[in-house]
């Protein structure tokens, strides 16, 4: 797998290629099968499978301040592309003046002069170019006459539901991790370093805690979670809790966790916390030592859940 980021850096044509292009965030079950379709044209043809993506999301760029939270930083992202085997990733700068260019522009000079494009698979709303002026029928057009064909998907369908980089959104910040799996078809995470927190989990509660400082823009709801946590190589089981500290009146929102059965000073390092299952809201207690028989009941409920996976 080869990455991208300025098409500059191509280093002699691709071969026979067959490209897809999109925001991809989140890289859900929708993605995937439209991956499997470029790998499976790519084969057909002696190819090599294209993913070509943007950074920033085009919504922060043309909407600043109202694009989507993120369900995946662009470092994962990019892994979650790469682990897909696709062959080669553009990774392309998001800018005003790309957005300006039009679709033909685009189609004809990047697509065909620049890539070389055999074949190109997209979903059946696609929409590119200035002012989203681009769509399928397009494609077509100007394949006829450049020489690539287009391939069309049909979103993918779970319970009833179109797997979507939205749907997915909402059932994080809801807290229902359990569907939102199945959408990505794996446990939402969240990454950064852990950072020094006001030592009470430890020194108070009697439960030390990593307090995170998240590179990820989505955060779930509110509560307290089973998880797991990667540190270094090594996975651990653990019990996060997302929220205000609203027994010590704090006013902070924090993402701070547990990590079941270890000692190590972490601080400065990063993490990577998987959310398993909800197991209860965010609560306010009376006191320090309900808080920390509560803490007890939930390391124990996550032990169980993890017994069982």
């Amino acid at each position: 797998m080869h990455i991208v980021y300025n098409l500059n850096e191509l280093i002699g044509p691709l071969r026979n290629p067959v490209l897809t292009i999109g925001n991809f965030d989140g890289v859900h079950k929708g993605h995937l099968a439209l991956f499997d379709k470029v790998m499976e044209r790519a084969r057909a043809i002696n190819g090599q499978s294209v993913v070509m993506t943007f950074d920033p999301h085009p919504m922060k760029v043309m909407n600043p301040g109202n694009g989507p939270l993120l369900i995946t930083p662009i470092e994962q992202k990019l892994e979650l592309i790469s682990n897909a085997g696709i062959d080669v990733i553009i990774c392309l700068a998001f800018t005003l003046e790309f957005a300006s260019m039009s679709a033909e522009d685009f189609v004809q000079d990047i697509l065909a002069d620049r890539l070389g494009v055999r074949e190109i698979v997209v979903g059946y709303d696609y929409t590119f170019g200035h002012k989203r002026q681009g769509d399928v029928t397009l494609l077509r057009e100007m394949g006829d006459k450049l020489g690539f064909r287009v391939h069309l998907t049909d979103p993918i369908h779970l319970d009833d539901a179109v797997v979507s980089s939205t749907s997915i959104r909402k059932l994080v910040q809801q807290g229902n991790l359990a569907d939102a799996k199945k959408f990505l078809g794996r446990d939402y995470q969240i990454c950064g370093t852990v950072v020094k927190g006001k030592d009470r989990g430890g020194k108070l509660l009697g439960f030390p805690t990593a307090n995170l400082k998240p590179v990820d823009e989505l955060i779930p709801k509110r509560g307290v979670y089973a998880v797991t946590v990667r540190v270094d190589d090594k996975i651990y089981c653990g019990v996060a809790n997302i929220g205000y500290n609203p027994t010590f009146g704090d006013g902070a929102l924090s993402v701070e966790t547990h990590v079941l059965d270890f000692s190590e000073n972490i601080v400065g390092k990063t993490i990577k916390v998987k959310f398993i299952q909800r197991l209860r809201n965010e609560k306010t207690f009376s006191d320090v030592k309900e808080l920390s028989d509560r803490i007890t009941q939930d390391i124990e409920q996550a032990r169980k859940l993890m017994q069982t996976l």
